[in-house]
């Protein structure tokens, strides 16, 4: 079932739709935006089960992608740049080859088309594990994650998405849907890997993420012969938030091509 995606918009001129990573948000986005925002009509959405945006069980490729493709007929877009991170960016890749009519240019952050080992299901188990009934305080709910984390740096990003109900805290992610979905987020649709996006396609890689090894590069082919590389010096897998003057430099030599 195709969702309708929340999206916060500015700016004017082209279109460029941004897709967040999982565990993300259009709000982690509005830095990017509002410096395309001057050239550019820009779309942040946030996908299904994040955001604002509706909740579904199902959350696989084909489904968002479906989302992002009805986002942009609703919206009456037209030469439309799709640009993704992480798990938007696998997003972004199913899109393209599954309605390639629908992009101009595809700009896709620090993610390859392949499988990837599941490094994020623990992220989920936290997320969960939390009594947020007895939390009095966003702080107590970041501390009790960073407990509860092999990486207790990442529990500042996970607390954005702790919002207050009822006089108590609550996950705005569909946490479950993510949990019981992971096996498809950390892979990539087989089907589509025998299409072909034949239109500009910008990787944007972190040099210090291991997301996109140099061995990466060769996974696109042949469904993205059109391919630059881009990479950041400095930058790891969120490379918007680590090298952010660099990154903007990057999408816009992106957008200019």
């Amino acid at each position: 079932m195709v969702l309708d995606l929340k999206s916060d918009v500015t700016g004017s001129g082209p279109p460029v739709v941004v897709l967040h990573g999982l565990f993300g948000s259009a709000t982690n986005w509005r830095s990017v935006a509002r410096q395309l925002s001057g050239a550019h009509e820009v779309h942040a959405l946030d996908l299904r089960n994040h955001g604002a945006s509706p909740w579904d069980a199902v959350m696989d490729y084909d489904a968002m992608a479906d989302d992002v493709r009805h986002y942009i007929d609703r919206h009456q877009l037209q030469n439309v740049t799709v640009m993704g991170h992480s798990m938007g960016g696998k997003t972004a890749m199913a899109l393209a080859l599954a309605h390639p009519d629908r992009l101009e240019r595809l700009i896709v952050v620090d993610i390859a088309p392949h499988s990837y080992t599941d490094a994020l299901s623990s992220y989920t188990q936290a997320m969960r594990s939390v009594d947020l009934m007895a939390a009095a305080s966003r702080t107590e709910v970041q501390r009790q994650l960073q407990g509860l984390l092999p990486d207790a740096s990442v529990a500042p990003f996970l607390v954005q998405n702790l919002v207050q109900r009822n006089e108590h805290f609550d996950w705005r992610i569909n946490l479950a849907a993510i949990a019981s979905c992971m096996p498809s987020l950390v892979d990539f649709p087989a089907a589509l890997k025998k299409r072909r996006f034949d239109k500009t396609t910008i990787v944007i890689a972190g040099a210090l993420s291991d997301y996109v090894a140099v061995g990466d590069v060769s996974s696109f082919s042949p469904m993205f012969p059109n391919l630059q590389v881009e990479v950041i010096a400095g930058a790891g897998h969120w490379v918007h938030a680590d090298k952010p003057q660099e990154f903007i430099a990057a999408v816009q030599r992106a957008l200019e091509r």
